[in-house]
């Protein structure tokens, strides 16, 4: 009655029987106090899962059916019991009250369930380093089987990820019951523990040492729990704080500069070096401030942006974090950036180098677009190409030709330092004219390679179509046609479709997913950053850092005029609710090779057969701006791109989710599919899923069409900027084809006819088609 707001009261159970159970449980609820119910009856405390369970529900029902309680206002404890006390009987205590806090969430989500954690381990008092590893391993797994609350001394909690692997194997056993001997393996093991406290010296051996060798290995190692410290001591023995970056701070940046480009360190790394880096830079601001210093002497000035209507950044990031490592000053705008804003801020900030990037095709056009700019306003810095779509030919022929300064071409962060110190270094000169010589050449060798391309007509190509013998074939009819929206999907359920080779590769560890974590030179790197993922997955999901939707439709449909797909409202062949426009293999094949479109792989309107083609657009990254400037609030480029990384693979697991869920369910032509990951991973599906952008379909502009089917932004939340890139950058979009024969392939280069019978069929001037399809052209405008 006198304190404020809820006490939960510990506790009640039905051990002296129903009737002082109820009456406790009425002078609760008249208090309004919230209840936690112990799992006792009168025959004593719940020791197995199936008495936990019953119990609870036992009470369950007297509460709510008879003492008018609220189910929110009931807090379950199914009795945490020690494990690995040498008595056979006693081996499952914890994984049965796993299980029964799994089971009581699923049967009673209403209701709380608690423990008291310190409990499992007390057969190991006296061994702090086990015990808390066992709180660790065991609230680890009952909160992913539901647990809401626990009593545990949170100072003396370990952190999961950070559990040594032999001894969390050891603690797990034993949580899980994994090994009948699993108790006196970790008996055994808990004696070497007690060495612990000389591995711990040697592990902070290097505090010993004086600070600059401190500065460096803490960025090395990119160890940020004594930065600050450090940098203080090391500003009060300098004549002035600037002097700490440009001594003890930058020796240690370009020892991890040195490592990196030897391959003795990694991206991931270099990132996290990146964030002590900019935490000890952020300590001394106020300092040089109160000084009024200048700014640091860099190597020099580099502007960068991801270009008008791209929003995918992850890859400059990169690049601005390598670059600032190495001493560069880096002044990053961001995405969606225009030209104008670009070359504005170039001069403003006096830049040595601008940098532009870009994911999507039409950036490629964006970019030439900059470099005219550059050369129309009278630019002579460097320019530099970046992103996933450019490439060394691209850059040479399109780019290069429309800006008289140095263009160069950047495949991969690690080679972004090399470049700049070459365009800024004293052999300035002699490496542009060897880029210069180099384009030169490569534009040569790609005039001779059009010259020499053979060319069917569009009319040819179309009769090399896909063969598909369409009589007596019989499309599965969609189990719903319309659309769907799917809100909120769990990411729980998405994370098991994840396809972690991309991950690696963004993080330049390129091979593939598990070997990576193998790997002899790289695999220490890649496992440490794989469980810094799934560390930071439990966290996005745990605490809902994200919200993934998806809107997905199905349609009858038909193949029209050449190579477009109709899409009809309810079959009605009069009643057209859109067109969408396909293009078609152009060059000559070999003989028995077809010219391929995506239009081959649906019926014809001629034939009289009532087809269907489907439409999605998924995203994983609503509510992804927060964290990210939280992390950035915090200089925290490592988590900052580890989530965006990992929100992009999340994009890409819910259309692979969906896509699954499409063929087994919701359209059902392959409802006996049993496929795991790896065969999804492999396409061994019937059916594919191409997407606008990609090689199959590359002319953006036709996910205007699904946005319209779909009113993607409007249900799902994702929107297409003016290049039709898709915002959250964490999103896919793009069709369903059912036939059997459906096969992935690249359209690759097409000549005049089609662009001209494309631009025709889409309603657009000529102009406007080959700027769409620039990349796709087999020939200059």
């Amino acid at each position: 009655q006198c304190l404020q707001g809820k006490c939960v009261i510990n506790s009640i159970s039905l051990k002296e029987g129903e009737e002082r159970f109820l009456h406790e449980a009425k002078l609760a609820r008249r208090y309004g106090a919230a209840v936690v119910v112990m799992a006792f009856d009168e025959q004593g405390q719940a020791d197995t899962l199936a008495r936990r369970v019953a119990i609870c529900e036992r009470a369950w029902t007297l509460l709510t059916e008879r003492a008018g309680f609220p189910p929110e206002d009931i807090i379950f404890d199914p009795n945490v019991f020690p494990v690995g006390t040498g008595i056979e009987a006693y081996n499952d205590y914890a994984v049965d009250y796993i299980e029964a806090v799994r089971q009581l969430k699923q049967r009673l989500p209403q209701a709380l369930v608690s423990g008291g954690v310190s409990n499992v381990s007390f057969s190991f008092r006296g061994n702090n380093a086990v015990r808390e590893a066992m709180h660790a391993a065991f609230l680890y797994h009952a909160i992913r089987a539901g647990l809401d609350m626990g009593i545990v001394n949170a100072g003396q909690l370990a952190v999961y990820e950070e559990i040594p692997k032999d001894l969390l194997t050891h603690v797990e056993d034993v949580l899980l019951n994994r090994h009948p001997d699993a108790a006196e393996r970790l008996v055994a093991f808990a004696g070497s523990l007690r060495q612990g406290s000389r591995k711990q010296a040697l592990d902070l051996a290097w505090r010993e040492q004086p600070v600059a060798a401190r500065l460096t290995h803490a960025l090395v190692q990119g160890i940020t729990d004594y930065i600050e410290a450090d940098t203080e001591e090391a500003r009060l023995q300098a004549a002035r704080p600037l002097d700490v970056i440009e001594g003890p701070l930058m020796d240690g940046m370009n020892v991890v500069g040195d490592l990196f480009g030897s391959g003795r360190m990694f991206l991931p790394q270099v990132v996290k070096s990146a964030r002590v880096m900019k935490k000890a830079v952020a300590w001394l601001i106020p300092y040089i401030e109160a000084q009024k210093d200048a700014a640091s002497r860099a190597k020099g000035k580099i502007v960068l942006a991801t270009v008008k209507g791209d929003v995918h950044d992850i890859g400059k990031n990169i690049v601005a974090v390598v670059l600032g490592c190495n001493n560069y000053e880096i002044v990053d705008l961001g995405v969606m950036v225009p030209a104008q804003k670009i070359l504005d801020t170039a001069r403003a900030e006096k830049a040595d180098i601008i940098g532009v990037s870009g994911l999507i095709t039409p950036s490629l056009e964006e970019m030439a677009h900059v470099a005219k700019e550059m050369q129309r306003t009278g630019c002579t810095i460097p320019l530099l190409i970046g992103g996933a779509t450019t490439s060394r030919t691209h850059t040479a022929v399109k780019i290069a030709p429309n800006y008289s300064g140095p263009v160069t071409y950047v495949k991969d962060a690690s080679r972004a330092v090399s470049v700049a110190t070459s365009l800024l270094g004293e052999g300035r000169q002699a490496f542009v004219e060897s880029v210069r010589q180099e384009y030169a050449e490569v534009r040569a060798q790609h005039a001779g390679r059009e010259d020499h391309t053979r060319w069917l007509s569009l009319e040819a190509a179309r009769a090399n179509r896909t063969p598909i013998e369409w009589q007596g074939y019989a499309p599965t009819r969609p189990r719903r046609l319309g659309v769907e929206v799917l809100d909120d999907y769990p990411l729980a359920d998405i994370r098991r479709y994840i396809d972690w080779t991309p991950f690696f590769h963004v993080w330049q560890l390129k091979a593939s997913y598990p070997r990576i974590l193998d790997d002899p030179g790289k695999g220490e790197t890649a496992r440490k950053l794989f469980a810094d993922a799934n560390a930071m997955l439990d966290r996005i999901i745990g605490d809902k850092w994200l919200r993934a939707n998806a809107v997905y439709g199905l349609f009858h449909a038909n193949a029209v005029n050449g190579d477009d797909v109709a899409v009809f409202h309810d079959g009605d062949r009069d009643k057209r609710l859109l067109t969408f426009h396909f293009l078609r293999q152009q060059q000559e094949k070999p003989p028995g090779k077809p010219n391929r479109c995506l239009v081959d792989f649906m019926a014809p309107e001629a034939s009289g057969i009532e087809d269907y083609l489907g439409a999605f657009a998924v995203t994983a990254g609503l509510g992804i701006e927060a964290h990210l400037k939280r992390f950035e609030t915090d200089h925290d480029d490592y988590n900052a791109i580890l989530l965006k990384s990992l929100a992009d693979r999340l994009a890409e697991a819910f259309a692979e989710l969906l896509h699954e869920r499409v063929r087994r369910e919701f359209w059902g032509y392959a409802a006996d599919e049993t496929l795991d990951n790896d065969a999804l991973i492999k396409e061994l599906y019937k059916g594919i899923r191409p997407a606008p952008g990609y090689p199959a379909c590359p002319e953006h502009t036709e996910k205007h069409g699904i946005w319209q089917l779909l009113d993607a932004e409007r249900v799902a939340g994702i929107r297409l900027t003016e290049h039709y890139a898709m915002w959250p950058a964490a999103a896919v979009s793009g069709f369903y084809f059912a036939h059997p024969e459906a096969q992935y392939f690249a359209v690759g280069k097409i000549n005049r006819d089609q662009v001209q019978d494309y631009a025709q069929r889409k309603g657009m001037d000529i102009e406007t088609a080959e700027r769409w399809l620039a990349p796709n052209l087999g020939y200059t405008p």
